[in-house]
């Protein structure tokens, strides 16, 4: 009786054990939150959408403010603008006018950061300096691109096919069964018209969204170099270039540096330059800073009132082996009787205690504004901690509606040799002279004509600004003729064969696919410096979509 006892207490334990996940595999479908680190323009995004974002009639669009938090499943699309989403390991996506990308997966595994993108219409490009065990894909349309160590690239998703194009760096594009290798200015297209065959030359000359995009990269890995003596990490945070850009770093005694922004007195409330937003899966209402600098110090460390400056933000919980904790808003909330208030978060605040600051004031909140401070009442007045904010008490802080994007019909060159050639439409009478090596004015129209990399360039522009068709007069050096050349861009139902589904690859999970960490050392982030090698193993980040991440709906 007691060895059948010990043999069903042992048959349990096994399958017990067997049916718990392993930390690694409960560690794989972590929630993360990017941010949206800039936006320029028509900039809108949906929490959630079924199959495909442009055809889901039943998807809600918003427009995006500042500093949104982005979550796993959203997608963002800009219209007439232009957009830039920064990750929490130094990762950054642009994109360009009339694009459509999906935050496909953002999810961790062994402490990795897995982040797979789908660009779903338009042009993105992507900056990436993976830390040990990270992993960075976009998918467009017919190949996915994988990040090999610290890599920019370009993507480019139109109706007749995609291009990728690497900048810096080096990248796999995966493609069916096969995967090609491209290093600094190669480019590899797939025509959708040419059964999908892989075309490999020479990348495209750089264009307007080219030179921005390098523009910022370079300003924000500058202002993430200054910013990193003041804080004692040697990882890279999102939000920290921002500091350097719009406030100053004082001397705080007991605490080491903290910082303030430019123009503001000594009265001045934290939560001036903001609204209150709510999302169930990022812990309830939320603060969405307005002001540029408005992500980190309104989710990340805490405050001090320092009685030469008025509020002072600390990087508090930024050291090496600390975890940060994501904070909806770097405050506690209060209620005496019915009066609601924040008080600013102190890094000695304890969970559930009587906020550290109460005594340096309270702002009452009434609908979605916060007033001026009030000084804590002594005597029979008290104030007591919330712990969770019901959603009907500021029901009047939402975002706007949006209409939802529309598809751009627009096509890729036709080819991608070397000369990056494009074919102009048969009614065009610039041809391309040889002898003057220049496009010319005919008299006749010619059955077809080739343009150089330069006027291939120029349609990239004129796709990017979502007018196909029209190339600009600089395409043809010089020829006023150019305002009357047009590039044939027709619908993709009319002449090309249905696209196979846009399913990012599974994450590369094995092994190393970056750097050995994120560091902000110049060596290591954003300036010239060795890369590491490759991961070789495959392997799925995740089975599913957490529940909790708000993500797309199956």
């Amino acid at each position: 009786m007691k060895r059948s006892t010990v043999v069903l207490a042992l048959i349990a334990l096994f399958f017990f054990i067997t049916i718990l996940p392993s930390p690694a595999a409960a560690d794989s479908s972590h929630v993360r939150i990017v941010r949206l680190s800039l936006i320029q323009g028509d900039v809108r995004f949906a929490r959630e959408f079924h199959d495909d974002p442009l055809t889901d009639t039943k998807a809600v669009w918003e427009t995006a403010p500042l500093n949104l938090p982005i979550r796993e499943g959203y997608v963002v699309a800009t219209g007439n603008g232009r957009a830039e989403v920064e990750f929490e390991n130094g990762a950054m996506a642009f994109m360009g006018a009339n694009s459509v990308v999906e935050f496909y997966d953002l999810s961790l595994h062994d402490g990795g950061r897995i982040s797979r993108l789908v660009l779903r219409q338009g042009s993105g490009i992507f900056y990436v300096n993976p830390a040990m065990g990270d992993y960075f894909s976009v998918t467009g349309g017919d190949f996915t691109v994988e990040a090999n160590g610290r890599t920019t690239f370009r993507v480019d998703n139109f109706d007749d096919g995609s291009t990728v194009n690497v900048e810096r760096g080096r990248v796999a594009v995966l493609h069916k069964d096969d995967s090609t290798p491209l290093g600094k200015g190669q480019s590899l297209s797939v025509h959708v018209n040419d059964g999908g065959k892989q075309e490999i030359g020479r990348a495209a000359d750089l264009d307007d969204f080219d030179h921005w995009v390098s523009g910022r990269i370079d300003s924000v890995v500058t202002a993430t170099n200054n910013s990193a003596q003041y804080v004692n990490s040697p990882n890279y945070t999102a939000g920290f270039s921002d500091l350097y850009t719009y406030g100053s770093w004082y001397s705080v005694a007991g605490y080491g540096y903290g910082w303030r922004p430019f123009g503001v007195g000594l009265g001045w409330c934290p939560f001036d330059y903001g609204n209150f937003y709510f999302d169930q899966g990022l812990g309830g209402w939320g603060f969405m800073g307005s002001a540029p600098w408005g992500w980190l110090p309104y989710h990340y460390g805490g405050w001090t009132f320092a009685p030469a400056y008025g509020w002072v933000w600390l990087p508090t919980g930024f050291g090496a082996g600390t975890p940060l904790r994501y904070q909806p808003v770097t405050a506690v909330w209060v209620r005496s009787g019915t009066t609601l208030g924040l008080v600013p978060a102190s890094p000695l605040d304890a969970h559930g205690k009587t906020a550290a600051n109460l005594a340096q004031g309270i702002y009452p909140v009434q609908g979605n504004t916060v007033g001026k401070s009030l000084v804590a009442a002594s005597g029979t007045e008290k104030w007591s901690v919330v712990k969770q904010v019901p959603r009907e008490t500021l029901a009047g802080a939402s975002l706007t509606r949006s209409a939802a994007p529309t598809g751009v019909s627009r096509t890729i060159p036709t080819t991608v040799s070397v000369a990056r050639s494009v074919t102009a439409t048969r009614q065009s009478s610039i041809v391309y002279d040889p002898t003057e090596h220049r496009f010319v004015n005919s008299n006749s129209a010619p059955n077809g004509v080739v343009a150089t990399a330069s006027a291939v360039n120029s349609v990239r522009q004129v796709n990017e600004a979502g007018h196909p068709g029209v190339i600009p007069a600089n395409a043809v050096n010089g020829s006023s003729a150019a305002h009357n050349t047009t590039v044939t861009s027709v619908s993709r139902a009319a002449v090309t064969p249905p696209r196979p589904a846009m399913t990012p690859a599974p994450a590369r999970t094995g092994g190393s696919s970056g750097s050995s960490s994120g560091a902000w050392n110049s060596s290591v982030w954003g300036m010239p410096g060795s890369s590491a090698g490759t991961s070789t193993s495959r392997g799925s980040s995740s089975g599913s979509h957490p529940s909790s991440g708000g993500g797309r709906v199956h």
